[in-house]
């Protein structure tokens, strides 16, 4: 489910990184074993999510790590935390892998993989953040009809435009449109309002 991404999320920005930043633009390997350390499974986890091959989601997550690393002198602190800048890294790179000719192939064969089985990877709740942040993504859901849980979904983890999503679901673009609007707002009036 996205909210237990978002629960992911939320503690990727709840660090202090600017030692970690310091460290990386000085090409420290020890910052480079640190990042991967705290920040592998969560990478892994959101690229398994997207691409539902866990081989390939190793061989990404590498290359997320790679990239984060050769690009580590141009992170601007002041832009972000480096937890959501990586996991977009991470996500752009599983994208990218998708509209490949082999990220097409792979998703011509069958193989079972639950969305659920993420969980199998991070302990979410307990390890990445408190209780009453995880109850208020768990509520904020809640309170999205299906459709609305769904194109946020295909949006994030398959990186669908609104045209793109209208046609997968079958479903009038205005329609598709209305879904996202009123989800985006239906989360932010209840982050707003708490």
């Amino acid at each position: 489910m996205i909210w237990q991404f978002l629960i992911l999320f939320a503690e990727m920005v709840s660090g202090n990184d600017q030692e970690l930043i310091e460290r990386l633009r000085k090409r420290d390997p020890q910052a480079m074993s640190d990042l991967y350390d705290r920040f592998s499974r969560v990478v892994f986890s959101v690229i398994v999510r997207v691409v539902r091959n866990s081989a390939v989601a190793e061989e990404l997550a590498q290359e997320t790590f790679m990239r984060a690393w050769n690009r580590g002198t141009d992170f601007d602190a002041a832009r972000g935390k480096i937890g959501p800048w990586l996991l977009t890294i991470a996500r752009n790179r599983a994208i990218d892998y998708l509209r490949s000719t082999a990220g097409q192939q792979q998703a011509n064969t069958f193989e079972l993989v639950s969305s659920e089985r993420v969980s199998l990877f991070v302990n979410t709740e307990d390890k990445m953040v408190d209780q009453e942040t995880a109850r208020r993504i768990r509520a904020a859901f809640s309170t999205l009809s299906e459709n609305q849980r769904r194109v946020l979904e295909l949006a994030y983890f398959e990186g669908l435009s609104q045209s793109e999503m209208a046609a997968k679901l079958g479903q009038p673009l205005g329609t598709v449109k209305t879904w996202v609007r009123t989800a985006l707002g239906s989360l932010r009036e209840t982050f707003n309002a708490a």
